[in-house]
């Protein structure tokens, strides 16, 4: 068992955004408490809880690997319609202490899965002054300019 340090960093971060996964045009794993683990100068990869995933079109394999930060791997292929995707997705059931944070997510290869942030959405955007009436281009407005006064006799009522 090895340990993340400065030759070998490790850093596991809550994801910023909702995270999702689509196999075959289906989406199966859906998350805004995914987990993206950055492990020295190999890309980031996000982990999924396991109850945000759909585990239908998962079967466990028996394909096992070992990593000597994290521990052992356990694997599962993706089948959707027909398709499949053989050893898509891992998993570490035990990971060593450091990587308490991982157990039991999943993480699918960006390579036989679609893996992809979600846009977080977007706050409505604060009005600054409103338009009363719409120019037609000619220059001249299409609604007659009520008086600054609130009290003008021929402003529509809530205007």
């Amino acid at each position: 068992m090895k340990i993340p340090g400065p030759d070998h960093p490790i850093t596991i971060d809550p994801a910023e955004t909702r995270w999702r996964v689509a196999f075959q045009g289906h989406v199966i794993a859906d998350s805004a408490a995914a987990l993206i683990l950055r492990e020295s100068t190999y890309r980031p990869v996000v982990y999924f809880p396991r109850e945000d995933v759909d585990m239908a079109f998962l079967a466990r394999t028996e394909r096992s690997t070992h990593c000597p930060y994290k521990g052992d791997a356990a694997y599962y292929s993706l089948m959707i319609d027909g398709h499949l995707a053989e050893s898509a997705v891992w998993t570490y059931e035990e990971p060593f202490p450091a990587m308490e944070q991982i157990r039991g997510r999943l993480a699918f290869y960006p390579n036989l899965a679609d893996v992809y942030a979600v846009d977080a959405p977007s706050a409505p955007a604060e009005i600054d002054e409103a338009i009363l009436h719409t120019d037609s281009g000619s220059g001249v407005s299409q609604k007659e300019h009520w008086p600054p006064s609130v009290d003008a006799p021929d402003r529509p009522e809530g205007i």
